[in-house]
């Protein structure tokens, strides 16, 4: 239910708006979605602690390229 909840709530958002943060609103919901479907749905918190690091990792480094390429696009 609660993506149910995060996937309307991300719908509403659109219709709001919020300037740039509106694709930040998105990634928020869209990282929490895949934080519960990896948690919840795919077991992860039962595995042992080198594919939880090694998934942490990926999604580390996924922030850091989202963050680049936002600091990339206000500075031109």
């Amino acid at each position: 239910t609660i993506l149910l909840v995060l996937t309307t709530i991300s719908v509403l958002a659109t219709g709001f708006h919020l300037g740039p943060f509106t694709v930040v609103l998105a990634l928020v919901i869209a990282s929490t979605k895949v934080f519960i479907v990896l948690t919840q749905f795919m077991h992860l918190r039962f595995e042992n602690l080198f594919l939880r690091l090694a998934v942490t990792g990926v999604f580390v480094l996924f922030a850091l390229v989202v963050i680049i390429t936002f600091v990339d696009y206000y500075f031109r």
